[in-house]
């Protein structure tokens, strides 16, 4: 006789974080489920540090900090591991937390593409002070460009195989040519191509 599989029991936040400081690999946080992240590919980690790389040069004199991977967001009930994340107001009292970014930059993974365009999306453009979120493919040169405008509303746009992307709170404009230095990318049908019209968004 088979054991019934067992339903996952919710977490406190307080249980979260506590649970988070102890384990060895990293988890996300989600209305009071724990969900463990998986590896990164070579391309995903070079489009990173590249990325990092970039706003990390910005940070001089600007009061911005930018950090990569392992540094949690929290929103609410929620906490993300943004792939690459610059916050440029007052930092968090915790040492392993921000809570008030300005850019947020998640890149695409077969596991995660649908969590970072959907769940993430929303989750993210709630934030006041986020200026703007970048989600980069890994395998072509295309980035959906999210960004707040003059007015405070969101716009969107899609980048492909080259473009920049002005950061004015940071004093710099990234581009594709930046974001995708040194990447060599899989042949057209091994690709993982996610595309939607932009009025997909809102």
């Amino acid at each position: 006789m088979s054991n019934p599989q067992r339903e996952p029991v919710p977490m406190s936040l307080e249980e979260y974080f506590a649970f988070e400081r102890r384990a060895e690999s990293r988890h996300e946080f989600v209305e009071g489920f724990v969900y463990a992240m998986s590896g990164a590919t070579k391309r995903h980690n070079r489009i990173v540090g590249n990325t990092f790389h970039r706003f990390r040069g910005a940070e001089r004199g600007t009061g911005c900090r930018a950090y990569v991977e392992a540094v949690m967001l929290h929103l609410g009930d929620r906490v993300y591991y943004p792939d690459v994340m610059v916050s440029c107001g007052p930092p968090s009292d915790d040492p392993y937390v921000e809570e008030a970014p300005t850019v947020l930059v998640e890149v695409l993974s077969e596991s995660t593409w649908h969590i970072d365009r959907r769940e993430k999306r929303s989750a993210y453009r709630a934030i006041p002070r986020l200026a703007a979120y970048l989600i980069v493919a890994q395998d072509e040169r295309y980035v959906h460009r999210h960004w707040r405008d003059g007015e405070g509303e969101w716009r969107y746009e899609v980048l492909e195989g080259s473009g920049e992307i002005p950061l004015p709170g940071l004093g710099i404009t990234l581009t594709l040519d930046d974001i995708y230095e040194g990447v060599d990318f899989p042949p057209p049908e091994q690709r993982l191509r996610i595309r939607e019209e932009a009025a997909a968004y809102g």
